[in-house]
């Protein structure tokens, strides 16, 4: 008798195989959590769970939002599986952050927005980002002022001046995030970048922008007339 082989489906490979054969970019959400996830449990397989929490968080970036008790919770995760989903999620920020190394000219509002919008993806509070800038407008670093509630976050003009003082800046870009989505400023954002832009003059750091990132947009007070970026 001939021998022959089964060919069998690429698809009908779990999502370990399928990394292998055909790269991180074709898998989905719910393959790549399932990666992280490692296993399932008994009657449910990682990628099934996977799709579960993807569901019950209503898509990956309420996932990367939850807490690791909040994952932990869920039937089946336990907290080695939610501190490993966490540790993730928290390297992806990172790594996005790390591209806006020291040296990095910012050129316009979309150069922070971009930065930011990758630092603060999934996170539910609000959270008050400076960016410390040379004389050519090279960054110094990326620093967070201040973290507040879903809809809101106080900054103190001293949080935002007292680090560009003492690292040598002479400009900062601000920004904070909207966890709703929408960019659009508050009365109390535009209060707080007359405040921020009143203080640069005094002490001689020029505020550059300020940059109110959403789930896809983002508003710049500099683009709107507020402030120019040379």
């Amino acid at each position: 008798m001939a021998e022959f082989s089964i060919q069998v489906p690429i698809n009908q490979h779990g999502p370990r195989e399928r990394i292998l054969q055909l790269g991180e970019a074709r898998l989905s959400d719910a393959e790549c959590v399932a990666l992280i996830l490692r296993t399932g449990m008994r009657g449910e397989s990682s990628e099934h769970m996977a799709q579960r929490l993807l569901r019950h968080f209503c898509g990956l970036p309420g996932l990367a939002a939850a807490s690791v008790r909040e994952t932990a919770s869920q039937v089946g995760v336990g907290t080695v599986r939610a501190a490993a989903l966490a540790a993730s999620f928290g390297l992806a920020r990172r790594l996005a952050e790390a591209h806006f190394r020291p040296g990095t000219i910012v050129r316009n509002g979309g150069d922070v927005a971009r930065i930011i919008r990758d630092s603060a993806r999934g996170t539910r509070r609000e959270s008050f980002f400076v960016v410390l800038l040379d004389p050519r407008h090279r960054v110094l670093s990326l620093q967070i002022a201040s973290m507040g509630s879903l809809d809101a976050v106080n900054v103190h003009p001293r949080e935002v001046f007292s680090t560009a003082i003492r690292d040598g800046a002479a400009a900062v870009v601000v920004a904070h995030n909207h966890p709703t989505g929408d960019p659009t400023p508050s009365q109390e954002d535009r209060k707080v970048t007359d405040r921020l832009r009143a203080v640069g003059d005094l002490v001689g750091i020029s505020l550059l922008d300020h940059i109110v990132v959403g789930l896809d947009r983002y508003y710049s007070f500099a683009d709107e007339g507020f402030f120019t970026i040379s």
